[in-house]
């Protein structure tokens, strides 16, 4: 087996890399790194040996004899580059947003939807990261009670906008002046990630609203988001609320959510136990606590989530992709 990091040199691919070399699923698996013109030439250590960047590009694409690829481009690229390579005949995993609400693909997180893949898939998109790590605590609460409304509110990480979001950061905390964002982030919070649309919402609280409709198969769910970016490195948190159509009791939610795959229930508030990013870096799972009823409803239902953003929320998920489509796992 073959595979292709597309964007090997950013943030999400660096970490592919990372844990394709931790997972031993892919021990005897070739791989081969691409990003831009400028990194081309470049070294990359993997397992022992050093992989040489190459430009990605038509070309590359036809003559890398790729059976698989992971994507970790911006959306423009991988609208560009990903078609071609899916004439080729490549499985791709794409990270970005270009491909996600295309009703003739399946958006997945592995732990709620992996049969939505056929056979014929070439492109195969991952959905956005707080989305992600959202959708997993969600879908024991819809599968068991019903979902009438969800309330999203997040606390997204600066490493959501690349290498750019963390300078800033960093810089801000000396005193000058942002490159990426348009105020400083340091000692801030932006109520603004991705671009402002029509309706007054941005197209980061769009995605969640969307993607979590179409990773649930219930187009007519109502949810509402309000994404906002905070001074934290790694790790984005998101506060959700749930009207649930049928009752419940919080012994029957503690339950589904200990029971469901890639989550981790935290929540003790006598002694002070709850999700934190701080300690979510670096992690594969999604963190769940805060777990109490809205009293201001019927049927409301408060949660705090807490997962790595680049980890499980980018790099991992197409990952976990990719072994099952390919049956490595």
């Amino acid at each position: 087996m073959k595979l292709g990091i597309f964007g090997a040199t950013g943030l999400v691919g660096q970490t592919m890399l990372k844990i394709l070399e931790e997972r031993e699923s892919f021990k005897d698996v070739q791989v081969e790194v691409f990003a831009s013109s400028r990194s081309k030439g470049q070294e990359i250590d993997y397992r022992g040996q050093k992989l040489v960047v190459q430009e990605l590009s038509e070309e590359s694409i036809k003559a890398g004899g790729l059976d698989y690829a992971l994507s970790a481009l911006d959306a423009d690229l991988a609208a560009k580059f990903l078609p071609l390579a899916a004439q080729e005949g490549i499985v791709c995993i794409d990270n970005s947003s270009y491909f996600r609400m295309d009703p003739d693909k399946p958006l997945v997180v592995p732990e709620i939807n992996l049969d939505t893949i056929r056979p014929e898939d070439k492109i195969i998109p991952s959905p956005n990261c707080s989305t992600i790590q959202s959708v997993i605590p969600l879908k024991p609460i819809y599968d068991a009670f019903g979902i009438k409304r969800i309330i999203y509110s997040t606390y997204q990480s600066t490493s959501g906008s690349g290498v750019g979001g963390l300078r800033d950061l960093e810089e801000g905390l000396k005193g000058k002046e942002p490159t990426t964002y348009p105020y400083p982030i340091a000692f801030n919070l932006l109520p603004h990630i991705d671009k402002f649309l029509d309706n007054g919402y941005t197209k980061e609280e769009m995605k969640m609203i969307n993607e979590t409709r179409k990773i649930l198969g219930d187009d007519n769910l109502a949810i509402t988001a309000t994404a906002v970016r905070v001074p934290v490195k790694f790790a984005h948190a998101v506060s959700i609320n749930v009207e649930t159509k049928k009752p419940f009791s919080l012994d029957q939610v503690y339950k589904v959510l200990e029971d469901f795959p890639g989550l981790v229930v935290q929540d003790d508030p006598a002694k002070k136990i709850y999700p934190m990013n701080l300690y979510t870096e670096g992690k594969d799972e999604v963190f769940v606590g805060r777990i109490r009823r809205d009293e201001s409803i019927e049927n409301g239902l408060n949660l705090w989530c807490t997962a790595d953003n680049i980890r499980k929320g980018a790099a991992l998920n197409t990952i976990q992709i990719l072994e099952k489509v390919a049956k490595l796992a």
